[in-house]
């Protein structure tokens, strides 16, 4: 499954980049029958990739062997259909050790989180990220946020690593990522791929776009494929019409959820994974440090959820 580079297997088109949630049962061990019915469903509503274990993942949370079971349960799952990518993080001994059981499991990609806790010079992040990329023959995606923030000149010398081809951002400073897409465009003559990782990066799709960045991360589509999937349709229409659904999504329901999001630390997780509740699929609560939303703000979303399905009915109406 890895013989060809992940640029060629993603359909771009096809649908948003689905960052599936880990699903626990009762006693809070893995639900890996949840974890595949997740999976399925998110295949088979349209998803282009599917992210395991990253970020809305909890890869933060998880055991090597309960992350190799996951990922495995998502190569699976998919069969092909289309490309898995796994998160690989920590120290580089752990994350090489994290992405080599990516390997194994049958994953096509690894997301490069952040190394842990150190904030680290360029000279050291660029020698982090060659040695995970060197690991394996994995495709890899560096992903920037919190303390791993990368000047242009460092973003060239990964574009330039055999195995980095693509550059995730969720650290949201535009002007830095315009200097980062010229910089790699003039430098390097290869395909790169750019991805906004924002938390809702519908959000700021648009400006994100306006730099030539169209693959977007979409937590969202956890819970709520159907308004995902329109938003995506739209915004890669590039068309006035499309647009003016995009900004009404944006004004109805991405902007609501993203202000209720940001009311409670960890929100990010478990606010997603509460929507996947809500759509009918119990993948139980989120592992600690996080915690589970107040049950008013569950209530909110689900009301702010309706609102969004309800645009869309005014729309095809």
């Amino acid at each position: 499954m890895t013989s060809a580079p992940l640029a060629a297997r993603l359909d771009i088109p096809s649908g948003p980049l689905f960052f599936p949630v880990t699903a626990y049962g009762l006693d809070g061990s893995i639900d890996l029958d949840v974890f595949r019915a997740h999976v399925r469903a998110g295949i088979e509503a349209g998803a282009a990739a599917v992210f395991a274990c990253c970020g809305t993942g909890e890869f933060h949370a998880l055991t090597p062997e309960e992350f190799g079971a996951c990922v495995t349960a998502a190569a699976e799952e998919s069969a092909g259909r289309v490309p898995v990518v796994a998160g690989a993080g920590y120290g580089t001994a752990l994350a090489v050790r994290y992405a080599k059981i990516a390997e194994e499991a049958g994953a096509d990609g690894l997301l490069a989180m952040p190394p842990y806790l150190v904030v680290a010079g360029q000279e050291g992040l660029l020698r982090h990220y060659a040695e995970l990329a060197a690991a394996t023959s994995l495709d890899t995606i560096v992903y920037q946020r919190d303390n791993a923030v990368f000047t242009p000149e460092t973003v060239v010398e990964l574009a330039r690593t055999e195995g980095i081809i693509g550059f995730k951002d969720g650290l949201g400073d535009m002007d830095l990522m315009q200097r980062i897409v010229s910089a790699v465009r003039t430098e390097v003559p290869e395909e790169f791929l750019y991805f906004n990782g924002l938390p809702t990066a519908e959000l700021t799709g648009l400006a994100y776009r306006g730099i030539g960045v169209t693959l977007y991360s979409s937590a969202v589509f956890c819970f709520a494929p159907d308004i995902a999937l329109a938003f995506h349709r739209a915004f890669n229409s590039r068309t006035a019409e499309g647009d003016a659904l995009v900004n009404r999504l944006i004004d109805g329901f991405y902007r609501p959820f993203v202000e209720l999001r940001a009311e409670g630390r960890g929100y990010a997780v478990s606010l997603v994974k509460a929507g996947v509740r809500l759509a009918g699929l119990d993948v139980g609560g989120v592992r600690t440090p996080l915690h589970e939303p107040a049950d008013e703000h569950i209530k909110r979303l689900a009301e702010l959820t309706e609102r969004g399905r309800a645009l869309l009915r005014e729309e095809s109406a």
